[in-house]
């Protein structure tokens, strides 16, 4: 079903124009790094849902063994899983903008299967309210099947797709001092891509320091050579994603994930890079390396 999603087509009708309406609504830096977890350090979207799909699926075993002492505590859970659905869904929804081609159609579906759900659980509370407690735990009922099969979508996504993961996670950076670009052949202002141990790693000089990132963006792996570079930062040409040099710190979303970054240095007229020894105090690197550690803490 999953692999039909994805190359049906007649999707895009919708899902094209829904995603440029959802990209303009969360271009604001802030709204941007909210929504994506930017200071959560991972994306935000997986946490919300586990608030939501917790609440509805202990709604759903309450209304089926619990009896009438379980009432309340079931008609409380329904409440908290549409409160929580909220930002979840606008969580999902900034994710999801970012995604193209099948997975945007996927996404697509998913999204609408949560609001159907979302839809079935709210009449399941007015009905709950007017005392048919039949008609609510049937319409909870339907709208945790459809829930199944939206986080089973969803599942597909991040773990068959791979959607939204650290695309750097598995980048093995050199441990040693490897020589990857003449030093004459990065001018002052200027960026340059080049391989450092089977890794592409992006320098870029400024105020005469070398500094060195992971070329590819930890969001989407997108090439941030191709990207723009501005006041000590440079922001992936695909969504936006906005890395310091200095530390490799996420300065505007939807990246959450850092820029592994490299110490640099000039050696016999060859600009050398490394992953900082883990370990090592501030300062002590030799003369002339500018430290700049692979593991971040975004203030």
């Amino acid at each position: 079903m999953a692999r039909r999603l994805e190359r049906a087509e007649a999707l895009d009708k919708a899902a094209k124009p829904l995603s440029k309406a959802v990209q303009r609504a969360v271009r604001p830096r802030l709204v941007r790094n909210m929504l994506s977890g930017t200071n959560l350090g991972h994306p935000l979207h997986p946490a919300l849902t586990d608030v939501t799909v917790g609440a509805w699926s202990m709604a759903a075993l309450l209304d089926a063994v619990g009896g009438c002492e379980a009432e309340p505590a079931s008609d409380l859970l329904v409440k908290a899983g549409v409160v929580s659905a909220v930002p979840t869904a606008l969580t999902g929804l900034n994710d999801w903008s970012d995604t193209l081609e099948g997975d945007r159609r996927v996404g697509l579906v998913h999204a609408a299967a949560n609001t159907v759900a979302l839809s079935l659980y709210m009449a399941s509370i007015a009905a709950r309210a007017r005392g048919d407690r039949g008609k609510g735990k049937a319409l909870g009922f339907a709208g945790f099947g459809l829930l199944g099969m939206s986080a089973y979508l969803g599942g597909h996504l991040s773990f068959t797709k791979g959607v939204n993961v650290n695309r750097t996670a598995w980048q093995e950076g050199p441990d040693e001092w490897t020589p990857v670009l003449g030093a004459d052949d990065l001018p002052e202002g200027a960026h340059r891509t080049a391989d450092a141990g089977g890794v592409q790693v992006l320098l870029h000089k400024i105020d005469g320091r070398v500094y060195a990132l992971a070329a590819t963006c930890s969001h989407m792996g997108g090439p941030l050579g191709d990207g723009t570079f501005e006041d000590g930062c440079v922001t992936c040409p695909w969504h936006g994603s906005t890395f310091r040099f200095s530390d490799g710190g996420i300065r505007r979303g939807p990246a959450s994930t850092p820029q592994p970054c490299y110490e640099t240095r000039v050696e016999n007229g060859r600009i050398e890079v490394r992953l900082a020894p883990e370990g090592v105090p501030e300062g002590t690197a030799a003369e002339g390396t500018h430290r700049k550690r692979n593991r971040v803490v975004i203030g």
